[in-house]
């Protein structure tokens, strides 16, 4: 932000532009989509990432020390758009993270929590995050496994997703081994997500591992994808 103006005033010019140019009956397919669980304003992603960068361009990016109040704010709008944008923001502005900023990120995980937000900020923003502050990795992601908090615990299995060759597999196969057997579709299907991922680096390791645990039919399927 180039001026001591408040958040709010900030992202006026950014709330009238999503606004005016929202599509009512794409909004209502986008929340069908989502299982009716947020509003839309039917911005297609395209449009909005452009409605972004005009306003960028205008008016600047908000400074590293105001990321947590730009994020919060934009988290609070009911409409899931806003959303989006703080996670595209956050990953274009992941490497001027601070230490501490790990906390208000786990709130966004944590609230009005789903795939379309969680998987973003998991391999985008906590794993640029955990490149950045490799020491935070044990004590965070302990406090994240024990939580019971599944998007927590999706974000452990999935912050390594774009790592390849430097993809800790020894933490990776703690994190699965605790969650083979969790019910959630989610977890499932994150196990199996990550493993293909990986498999792209190291298919024999993905296929070891697979042989050697006892994951679900949809873990499994998901995983093999590429072997």
């Amino acid at each position: 932000m180039g001026s001591p103006m408040g958040m709010k005033d900030y992202l006026k010019p950014l709330i009238h532009a999503f606004e005016s140019n929202g599509n009512p009956e794409r909004a209502a397919g986008a929340r069908k989509y989502l299982k009716n669980q947020f509003d839309f304003l039917g911005l297609a992603a395209m449009d909005r990432r452009q409605l972004m960068k005009d306003f960028f361009r205008e008016h600047g990016y908000p400074r590293p020390a105001e990321l947590r109040e730009f994020s919060l704010c934009l988290w609070n709008l009911p409409e899931r758009e806003y959303q989006h944008t703080a996670v595209d923001t956050l990953r274009k502005m992941a490497k001027k993270l601070e230490r501490e900023d790990i906390q208000w990120i786990e709130t966004l995980i944590r609230e009005k929590s789903w795939w379309d937000t969680v998987d973003g900020l998991a391999s985008w923003i906590v794993g640029a995050y955990f490149r950045r502050y490799p020491e935070q990795i044990p004590p965070v992601t302990e406090r994240w496994m024990k939580s019971g908090n599944m998007w927590l615990q999706r974000t452990c299995l999935l912050f390594q997703l774009n790592y390849r060759e430097t993809t800790d597999t020894a933490l990776l196969t703690i994190f699965i081994e605790k969650l083979a057997g969790h019910r959630d579709f989610f977890i499932r299907k994150a196990i199996g997500w990550i493993l293909r991922q990986y498999s792209k680096t190291d298919k024999e390791w993905v296929r070891s591992f697979i042989d050697a645990h006892e994951l679900s039919g949809l873990s499994v399927r998901e995983g093999s994808k590429y072997l």
